[in-house]
């Protein structure tokens, strides 16, 4: 029954919006009934432990939680006060909370309350694989994110592009934008395809434009409100600059290109926890080549496009041999009707 209620906190957790903070989910069970739940929805108001314990009598009852519950002042009181209080006679939580700040589990066996830790810890640290990131290497999580047809295009020949995906592939990679901190593009997206690079469930990510001498257009659809970055290089337009300067912020990443490692650790300073690149075919391959993409996420339409020209979705000058290859691991498929997507992870050797 323990995992039968752990599954049901991660259930919960992934409802949560929480952002820089983890996803959090709650369960309450006493006498082998549920009597409370919660998640985190924003950062800023009450964790799933608060939610969860909200006017219910817990003396004696379990917690199921997927991850350690804090036991520091920040934005909210301590979560082990709480459940100290409560009643609460048994723990079960998922993993340890990467946090140093975090002791949840000694201060909940100091007051002599059971705890349990590492059921469903592979899924836990899935749930939460961007704040751990961040929280161990002060880096965002990337993900790179496209749409290709069956046989590996991502455009026609003449550049067309709408839509390779069907409806409901779109509406999910629409909503995924709401759970990351930024979306990345290159300046060939938005010069091609004008996108907004709006999210659609209340949440508008940073929009970060990769642009090396600041071509991006002044009447430009991303640039429709103040939530902009543009990195670009030494080789930028200083008059363009002045423009773009009113309407965005605009950093300096590079000589000739601009580069990402650098751009990802300066996000990083900045509090961005997580990055999701949309870019072009040349975005992805630098994206590849510099080894910044943490998960890879491939819609594949059924579709044929054909053509010796129409682009892929990497891009780059290749490699020569297949012991280059980049390797990808832990394999899930998902089905939207008849699209499929594909997600895997970069196989660090």
């Amino acid at each position: 029954m323990d995992r039968k209620y752990m599954a049901l906190a991660l259930k919960l957790a992934e409802r949560g919006r929480p952002s820089p903070n983890p996803k959090v989910g709650a369960v309450v069970v006493k006498n082998g009934k549920i009597i409370g739940k919660g998640y985190h929805k924003r950062a800023g108001e009450p964790h799933a432990e608060v939610n969860a314990l909200q006017g219910i009598n817990a003396e004696g009852a379990t917690l199921y939680v997927n991850l350690e519950p804090c036991s520091h002042y920040g934005k909210t009181p301590p979560c082990t006060d709480l459940i100290i209080a409560s009643g609460i006679t048994r723990v079960v939580c998922a993993m340890k909370d990467p946090n140093p700040q975090v002791h949840g589990i000694k201060v909940l066996r100091e007051h002599g309350i059971e705890v349990e830790v590492g059921l469903m810890g592979g899924e836990a640290r899935k749930v939460n694989e961007k704040f751990i990131k961040y929280m161990t290497e002060n880096t965002p999580f990337v993900t790179l994110k496209c749409a290709m047809s069956l046989d590996g295009k991502i455009a026609c020949n003449s550049g067309d592009s709408k839509w390779i995906t069907n409806e409901k592939s779109r509406e999910y990679a629409h909503r995924l934008r709401g759970e990351y901190d930024a979306i990345l593009v290159g300046i060939n997206t938005v010069l091609e395809d004008d996108p907004g690079l709006k999210a659609e469930n209340g949440k508008d990510p940073l929009r970060v434009i990769l642009d090396s001498t600041l071509r991006t257009p002044a009447d430009a659809k991303v640039l429709s409100d103040s939530n902009i970055l543009i990195a670009t290089t030494e080789r930028y337009n200083r008059k363009k600059r002045k423009i773009l300067k009113k309407k965005a912020r605009i950093w300096g990443c590079g000589t000739e290109r601009v580069d990402l490692k650098e751009l990802i650790k300066m996000l990083g300073k900045k509090g961005v926890t997580s990055v999701l690149i949309e870019g072009g075919s040349e975005v992805h391959a630098s994206a590849v080549k510099e080894k910044i993409v943490d998960k890879f996420l491939f819609f594949i339409a059924p579709k044929l496009i054909t053509g010796r020209n129409a682009k892929g979705p990497i891009g780059g000058e290749g490699i020569e041999t297949l012991e280059e290859a980049f390797l990808l691991k832990d394999l899930t498929i998902k089905r939207f009707d008849e699209d499929i997507l594909v997600e895997a992870y970069p196989l660090m050797i």
